[in-house]
């Protein structure tokens, strides 16, 4: 009689556990830099707002778009422990730039680069976590390398923090820090994960974007790319939230606690919200997360004080902890089974260039009118989300994560 298959943490295997600490790991460089890099552009190198906005639209934007090919990368070359190498190393390389940077420009070109290797590496990344973790234990496996990840977004912005106590307020001697545990990833990365053999016989695969499949999408998937288009106009960069909070009188030693807030509330929501999205409609649990967003624009933007700043962030957590994952599930229930891959291709393509748009906007009201003027444009792109959102509900009553 063979043994029972063991199941939970003690058995995923160690590489999947090398992976979740390459993602730790990268999280904190990560987060060390952004959780100062916007005071840093506009205290340090004087950069505008409007270019801050620039610049992480951009960045955010590539890593989106890069995202459409990397799977398809991926499965095309079949080393997919490379692939996510490259991307990991090209992250790694960046770092040492923002500590030694004395213009924007310097700045953007690294966040750029940075952004490629985060596109690159994402879908290698969990491929690689699926081929090396037995079907059975794979639930456990993907939230083991999610929960070393949420670690180091918490890690981060406090290790940040704590340095710029001990370092008194030098910012690029933190960033300098910050790429000694990207280093790490990378090392752990190489030297231990196993990648399993690529199967031979496998068929190559196509392009993630064909025109015949875009013409082959339904009505009502269009309907959820719209509708993620205007839900992504009302979420803009959160370097915003950093510059409110020292807007309003927060020390830059002390700047980094806004990542800390968002990722705690964020981290603490996600998965009962995850678990609630699939006993009920996600659309009315998308609505909720919409008021709540539309609620943080409004704290964000009239509350003037450190503390009513803090409570607009720990608001902007809680809607990212509800409705994290819910566009892409309403993108999995309305797209055509066999077009999924092309489906995701889609939405990742019109968020990238939608986020760009987004937070150049932000930017821009923020130089010419003030920060107010942003979080209120954020709370109107919201309400008209919300709206959309609540004509398409009705239009299908008693519909549970059914396609609209």
């Amino acid at each position: 009689m063979s043994a029972p298959l063991r199941t939970g943490l003690k058995a995923v295997p160690r590489s999947v556990w090398a992976i979740g600490f390459v993602s730790m790991f990268m999280d904190i460089s990560s987060e060390m830099i952004h959780a100062l890099l916007p005071v840093f552009l506009v205290t340090g190198l004087g950069a505008s707002v409007a270019l801050v906005g620039l610049l992480e639209g951009v960045a955010e934007a590539t890593a989106s778009i890069t995202k459409v090919f990397s799977g398809w990368l991926s499965d095309r070359l079949g080393h997919r422990k490379w692939l996510a190498v490259a991307g990991y190393g090209l992250g790694a390389l960046t770092k040492p730039v923002f500590p030694i940077a004395v213009t924007p420009w310097e700045v953007f070109g690294a966040r750029f680069a940075d952004r490629i290797g985060k596109g690159l590496r994402g879908a290698p990344r969990d491929a690689l976590v699926a081929d090396i973790a037995p079907p059975p234990i794979r639930g456990a496996a993907f939230g083991l390398r999610q929960s070393l990840d949420t670690i180091g977004a918490f890690a981060g912005p406090l290790v940040a923090m704590a340095l710029m106590v001990v370092l008194a307020g030098n910012i690029r001697a933190v960033f300098a820090w910050a790429v000694v545990p990207a280093v790490l990833a990378v090392l752990v990365l190489i030297f231990a994960v196993r990648e399993p053999r690529p199967v031979e016989g496998v068929r190559r695969p196509r392009l993630p974007i064909r025109w015949g499949d875009v013409l082959a999408m339904g009505g009502a998937f269009w309907a959820v790319i719209g509708l993620g288009a205007v839900f992504t106009m009302a979420r803009f960069s959160e370097a915003f939230l950093v510059l409110r909070a020292q807007d309003v009188g927060l020390a830059i030693a002390l700047v980094p606690v806004v990542m800390v807030v968002m990722n705690l509330v964020y981290s603490a929501v996600a998965a009962p919200a995850g678990s609630l999205s699939d006993r009920m409609d996600r659309l009315w649990l998308l609505v909720l997360g919409l008021a709540v967003l539309i609620a943080a624009d409004v704290v964000l933007a009239l509350v003037a004080t450190v503390p009513g700043v803090l409570i607009g962030v720990a608001l902007w957590g809680l809607h990212m902890g509800l409705t994290q994952g819910l566009l892409a599930a309403l993108v999995a229930d309305t797209a055509p089974s066999h077009l999924r891959g092309t489906a995701f291709g889609l939405f990742n393509l019109a968020s990238g260039v939608t986020l760009l748009a987004a937070s150049v906007v932000a930017g821009l009201l923020w130089s010419r009118m003030g920060p107010e003027a942003t979080f209120i444009a954020g709370a109107v792109f919201a309400l008209l989300a919300t709206i959309w959102l609540v004509s398409m509900t009705l239009r299908h009553p008693g519909r549970r994560n059914a396609t609209p």
